[in-house]
């Protein structure tokens, strides 16, 4: 098992560890204060951070402390001094009226207030986003060579220090040392049985010179064999790497809004926020996600970011517009072959007459085929109309691909948003 210790500095008088300890431990309690504020939040103040409060009651751990001391009375089996029926006394101190807050009023004792700290930004987008993914996402085709990743391609000469091999070094340094060093060691053992030979001869026969030589050469053979390199630059291997093109995941967002005359301000200021959450879901999330905005009203047209959030443009209803607009940029840019298509969709549900039926048949004939999800969030007090009826056909025929949701004021924007983006469990 691997264990990493994170020995990054810390800031004065806080520790990251402890920290995210505290975080893990009250993931409940903070989760649900940062549902709250972003119900309550507007829509240019999403990013910033937040003061979470949690009671003290929620807090409280268990701890050791010293039992009552002294002399105490007691009643146990067969004592002579109580008997059934008798009353015993309550027990002095200890007690007193519940503290301020608890939720009640008292004239006495003293009470704490809720336990709040700060979270920084990242901290709130991680709490807000937790649990939630695109559905359905997969690697599509090898669409680009951007998206690669490193494989062993076998041993080179040549390479950085980081990648060298260890082993294959050592093993091409003792090859090498064996080559090297195996006639210098067969001219020493020559060299060495030669001079045992000259100098076991008598002294009459034995030459002195002949003895000096011999043991020069051996001298300078054991000087080669020492110079002979334990590693060299030659004996260097390193691991081979190539970059491998892979699958893509990359996805594109279509993010349909009406924008008609029946879409109050308050439906827009509903719709914006939830496109908002949306935006910072997948910049935050992924890396290959681009993001497609459509407006309609009897024309749809496809604006960029500032002008889909910003824009007072207005007039009646087609939706089918939009959905045909959606198809035809599929078509053009997005090959679903190469790209995992999304369509999040916000309106009233005030539609023109008999557009709704087109817009089922849309739906069915040849968006949903290219799809791998569709999201549809009506923000609407009132019973739904024709374009939910023809919109309820297409969930049917695909349940886990198309999902609708209503919404009827701002509180319901976040449980909407993490019920249709919620992790799913694998089939």
């Amino acid at each position: 098992m691997s264990y990493f210790i994170d020995r990054r500095a810390n800031a004065k008088n806080k520790s990251a560890v402890n920290r995210q300890r505290f975080l893990d431990r009250y993931r409940t309690h903070i989760k649900r204060s940062v549902e709250e504020a972003v119900n309550r939040r507007s829509i240019t103040d999403m990013e910033r951070g937040e003061n979470v409060s949690i009671p003290s009651r929620d807090i409280s751990e268990p701890i050791f402390q010293h039992g009552t001391g002294g002399k105490r009375t007691i009643v146990t089996p067969g004592n002579k001094e109580f008997v059934e029926g008798d009353r015993l006394h309550r027990p002095g101190g200890g007690g007193g009226g519940g503290g301020a807050g608890e939720g009640g009023a008292s004239n006495q004792g003293e009470g704490m207030d809720e336990f709040a700290f700060s979270l920084t930004r990242e901290e709130f987008l991680d709490f807000v986003f937790d649990g939630l993914e695109l559905p359905h996402l997969q690697r599509k085709q090898l669409a680009d060579m951007e998206e690669t990743r490193p494989v062993r391609a076998g041993i080179a000469r040549e390479g950085v220090p980081a990648r060298i091999n260890i082993v294959r070094s050592m093993r091409e340094a003792h090859a090498r040392r064996i080559a090297m060093r195996a006639p210098i060691r067969r001219a020493l053992r020559e060299a060495q049985q030669a001079l045992e030979e000259e100098e076991r001869k008598d002294s009459v026969l034995r030459n002195p010179s002949r003895i000096a030589e011999l043991k020069a050469e051996i001298e300078r053979l054991e000087k080669r064999l020492e110079a002979v390199p334990f590693i060299d630059t030659y004996d260097l291997r390193y691991n081979n790497l190539v970059d491998q093109p892979q699958p893509s995941n990359k996805a594109v967002m279509f993010c349909v809004m009406d924008v008609s005359g029946s879409m109050t301000q308050a439906h827009k200021d509903i719709a914006k926020r939830f496109f908002l959450l949306l935006y910072l879901f997948l910049e935050r999330n992924y890396e290959k996600v681009e993001l497609v905005f459509v407006r309609h009203h009897t024309a749809a047209k496809e604006v960029d970011e500032d002008e889909f959030f910003y824009s007072r443009e207005t007039g009646g209803t087609i939706v089918s517009s939009a959905l045909s607009l959606v198809d035809e940029i599929i078509t053009d840019r997005y090959p679903p072959g190469e790209w995992n298509l999304y369509v999040a969709q916000a309106s009233d549900g005030d539609n023109w007459d008999d557009d709704s039926t087109t817009c089922r048949s849309l739906l069915l004939d040849s968006l949903m085929q290219k799809l791998q999800y569709f999201t549809y969030v009506e923000i609407t007090p009132h019973a739904h109309q024709a374009l939910w009826e023809e919109y309820e056909t297409v969930a049917a025929e695909f349940p886990s691909r198309f999902a609708m949701r209503q919404i009827v004021e701002g509180g319901d924007i976040f449980p909407v948003f993490r019920e249709l983006f919620r992790r799913r469990a694998e089939a």
